[in-house]
């Protein structure tokens, strides 16, 4: 092998990766002057610097283009026209640049695992095809014809392919910057030929090229996407997908993500109308998606806390007309149970009905009579929404009787609020209201409605217990309540 690079007619230079002279053959060194001893090591351009011209740096940036494109993309490069300079002795004896027309082709050269190893620079001098520059030699007017002809040729011919490598440039910085997630696939087992950085995001920046989907994404099996793209090649039917929901691995040996996303698979056809590839373009609409479920969510709640709510300000219309037969009382009942009723969605309003703490609803619903007059005593305990509403009524009810007839229908009578969870395993709140320094008490003749609305909220709606002491230095309530609402179902 390293015989017939030595003696092929053909000029050839060895490159590493990075453009430096690794090996050049006797016909490289016969047109370029260069000397081995001297080239090899250097790094290209430094061997040959394409002398002084003003268009040197062009020169440079041409062949240097055509290298670094062959070596990234591992496919060969045809340069065809480049004016380069070479040294060369003069027939003065002296040293000078003559500038030369060459030809090259660059060709990478891979290892066993597909990687560039080396480039194979293969040049030739064309400059007898260029009369323009060709040294003073006798020309006739067919060689000038054809010489010229083909050199424009070549010349134009380059021109189109640099157009169209800026195009292609282009074209590709704007797939790359797609504000959505862009793929091409190829072949019947789908392969990513390309694909911009949205898609890496979406999937978590794995190492996709060149890989089939079922490969590159194998938790997508059973999930409906592959069957799809099979249909798409085979049918060449494009597909919409709208807000279609894919589990995706996003991390490395993470768990799986939802996602959503809205997308559309279009088939690749050849100049013969035959399908080769899919397109993929598409929107991940996730955050859409949720905040839509999140929003209805929302609706259903906001539906059931005012059905719930009317169904209430009904009973309790119903039960303190039952209960005042005059309408200035029934007004003034009404109003407050109301207004208390109103205090407490104000408190879970200020949470965002995510619920409230035990002692907010208590000092709520005592904060009339003053500090001084009511004790509360007890940790924190953070309630649920339905929980809050029901023992909103609860607390207005045994402080508007003990205001009527309890201890704080008198200036001396405080009310001892204390409360524990009783159970740390199943959250059993025990509460007990204790009054103390108002009027003897007596055990009533009949029940009211604040009596009966109580025990129907703590047995109906809270599935606890209460137990009413009418001891006669003041009445005691003790509630037993579930706060594990799913136990006390």
């Amino acid at each position: 092998m390293g015989a017939a690079f030595e003696s092929s007619p053909n000029p050839y230079v060895l490159l590493t990766p990075d453009l430096r002279i690794v090996a050049v053959n006797r016909a490289y060194e016969d047109v370029t002057g260069g000397r081995r001893q001297d080239i090899v090591g250097q790094p290209l351009f430094a061997a040959f610097d394409s002398g002084p011209g003003s268009d040197a740096p062009e020169n440079v940036r041409q062949v240097r283009d055509s290298l670094e494109k062959a070596r990234d993309t591992r496919q060969r490069d045809h340069l065809a026209v480049v004016r380069f300079s070479v040294e060369k002795t003069l027939a003065d004896g002296s040293v000078g640049f003559v500038e030369r027309v060459w030809s090259a082709t660059h060709t990478p050269v891979l290892n066993a695992a597909g990687e560039v190893e080396l480039l194979l620079q293969h040049t030739s001098d064309v400059t007898d095809l260029s009369p323009e520059i060709r040294p003073e030699e006798p020309t006739t007017a067919l060689d000038a014809i054809v010489g010229g002809s083909v050199l424009r040729r070549a010349q134009s011919v380059q021109e189109d392919n640099r157009r169209l490598e800026g195009e292609r440039n282009r074209l590709v910085e704007m797939f790359m910057q797609a504000p959505g997630f862009v793929v091409i696939l190829s072949g019947p087992d789908h392969r990513f030929q390309m694909h911009n950085d949205a898609y890496g995001q979406l999937i978590g920046h794995r190492d996709i090229a060149g890989r089939s989907v079922r490969e590159a994404l194998p938790e997508l099996d059973g999930q409906g996407f592959f069957d799809l793209l099979d249909s798409v090649f085979v049918t060449g039917e494009p597909y919409e997908g709208r807000e279609s929901a894919a589990r995706l691995q996003r991390t490395p040996d993470g768990p799986l993500e939802t996602v959503y996303l809205n997308f559309i698979y279009q088939p690749i056809r050849d100049g013969s109308g035959v399908v080769v590839g899919i397109f993929v373009q598409g929107h991940d609409v996730t955050a859409n998606v949720l905040a839509a479920q999140r929003q209805k969510l929302m609706i259903d709640e906001l539906n059931h806390r005012v059905k719930n709510t009317l169904a209430t300000v009904q009973s309790i219309a119903i039960q303190t007309a039952r209960s005042n037969t005059d309408p200035a009382g029934f007004a003034e009942t009404f109003q407050s149970r109301i207004m208390s009723l109103s205090h407490t969605h104000n408190l879970l309003t200020r949470s965002h009905w995510e619920g409230a703490d035990l002692r907010a609803i208590l000092q709520h619903e005592t904060e009339a009579y003053g500090p001084t007059r009511i004790s509360l005593i007890g940790p924190p305990v953070s309630l649920e929404p339905s929980v809050v509403l029901s023992l909103g009524m609860i607390f207005h009810e045994l402080a508007t009787n003990a205001a009527k007839y309890g201890a704080l229908h008198t200036p001396e009578g405080r009310v001892l609020i204390d409360w524990a969870l009783a159970d740390q395993r199943d959250r059993k709140l025990r509460l007990t209201w204790r009054e103390m320094g108002g009027p003897k008490v007596t055990v009533p003749d009949r029940r009211g409605f604040g009596s009966r609305l109580i025990e129907r909220n703590i047995r109906h709606d809270l599935a606890g217990e209460i137990d009413l002491v009418y001891a006669p230095e003041g009445l005691i309530a003790e509630l037993t309540i579930p706060l594990d609402r799913t136990a006390a179902k």
